[in-house]
């Protein structure tokens, strides 16, 4: 494939695109080069994390026909030709950015919504000189090969198969890559547990009641900023998690949790937590905050499934991290570190976008400097901040009740604020509304 453009060159023309996976792990050595297309079908759920339906699944191919990026879009419904061509142009800019040469097809669903995507995908991708490895048709358990017109190699009736008692399908779940059933079985996995509504509503109340606690203490002692307290011992708290997750422990009690959820809608603890998203634990940071948000009131779940977006996108892991961002936005639509990794997600973004310009050390120094000036031009009325988000009085986020993060004004030099940010290219409201794909 001629590539003229420098990685991360601006797509064509404006598109609203899948999230992208970038496979690790036993998902990262996945080889297709004498896969059938039933272990291909097999294989696919497990990458996107949940089988698909009504879509098209574009794998991108390495040497060896090594998978290296996995990204979906829903089928335009009814079929919409110009829709077709938006997803073909994207699709064609994804592989070229990211310099891949050969690529492989599968479209979910019925021949009248497949065949107009996958036919304008394959037309596009071989005029810019990707070679496809093949183009599949999968529905109600048959498949079709759109590359072979052999009767008796692809009968007009498709072959059967069975994705889920394929060899290859045990081997990812074996190895923790499991499939849901669908897109929205994925996202159910970060809802709270069964009847714990009550337990979670009561745990933060408990955890509002000790934040202002503390704040109350500092003001007594006449501390120029009294939350200081709390956001040192909340930054210690989520530190001992992150080491706890590191090492392979967990946290069960929904107590615990729930305090947790509390301490990082404190931006100043929350930006602290975002500094140490080191790449080499992306599975762990996942776990943590997954665990977190699913004992997250609906108040304090922004900051926890932001973060929980930001390390599944660290991670490759783009169908994560937009069903978290998903999380995060209808909690507080304006909640701007969702809004931000929203864009950078839609963009197709790759990985090595997210990494960190600022140290906890280089945080904690802004947000300090961003205070004493504060303080010292008698902005915020002694004994409260308008930042630290604590007591249950205000919570870091938006619209005067949470401040998120990304640049928000009056928000201090954090992680969101000044250099390190992608920009990604603009989406189409078309697109948006109806090739949107996660």
């Amino acid at each position: 494939m001629t590539n003229n453009k420098p990685a991360g060159a601006s797509a064509p023309r404006p598109f609203t695109p899948a999230p992208v996976t970038r496979p690790a792990g036993l998902a990262g050595r996945v080889q297709l080069q004498a896969a059938t297309p039933d272990a291909v079908l097999a294989v696919v759920p497990h990458m996107l994390g949940f089988y698909p339906s009504r879509s098209l699944v574009v794998l991108g191919l390495g040497d060896q026909n090594r998978v290296m990026v996995t990204f979906r879009y829903d089928l335009p419904t009814p079929p919409d030709s110009q829709l077709a061509e938006d997803i073909a142009e994207h699709a064609c800019y994804v592989l070229d950015r990211e310099r891949i040469c050969s690529a492989l097809l599968v479209g979910y669903g019925p021949e009248d919504l497949v065949a107009p995507v996958v036919g304008a995908t394959a037309i596009r991708l071989v005029s810019s000189g990707v070679e496809l490895h093949e183009v599949l048709r999968a529905d109600s358990g048959r498949y079709w090969s759109m590359l072979c017109d052999d009767p008796a190699c692809c009968p007009p009736g498709g072959r059967s198969y069975d994705p889920g008692s394929h060899p290859a399908a045990a081997a990812m779940t074996e190895a923790g890559l499991a499939a849901q059933p669908d897109r929205e079985a994925l996202a159910r996995t970060l809802q709270r547990p069964p009847g714990s509504a009550d337990v979670i509503a009561t745990a933060t109340s408990r955890a509002l009641h000790r934040l202002a606690q503390l704040t109350e203490l500092g003001e007594a002692d006449g501390d120029r900023d009294p939350q200081l307290r709390a956001t040192r011992i909340g930054r210690r708290e989520v530190q001992r998690a992150i080491r706890r997750y590191r090492a392979g422990e967990t946290i069960d009690s929904i107590e615990h949790l729930a305090w947790l959820a509390v301490l990082v809608a404190d931006l100043r603890v929350r930006d602290d937590a975002w500094a140490r998203m080191d790449p080499a634990y992306p599975d762990h940071h996942c776990r943590l905050w997954t665990d977190v948000l699913r004992c997250a009131a609906l108040d304090y779940a922004p900051a926890p499934a932001a973060l929980l977006a930001f390390a599944a996108w660290q991670a490759g892991n783009g169908v994560l991290a937009a069903i978290a961002v998903d999380r995060a936005l209808s909690a507080d639509p304006s909640y701007s570190m969702a809004l931000l990794l929203s864009e950078a997600i839609q963009a197709a973004l790759p990985p090595s976008a997210a990494r960190l310009p600022m140290t906890p050390a280089a945080v904690a120094a802004s947000y300090a400097a961003a205070t004493d000036d504060a303080l010292g031009d008698r902005v915020t009325p002694p004994g409260r901040t308008s930042r630290s988000g604590q007591g249950g009085r205000k919570r870091s986020g938006s619209a005067g009740r949470r401040t998120g993060s990304a640049g928000r004004n009056g928000e201090p030099g954090g992680i969101g604020a000044g250099q390190g940010r992608p920009r990604p290219a603009a989406a189409s409201r078309r697109a948006r509304r109806r090739a949107v794909s996660r």
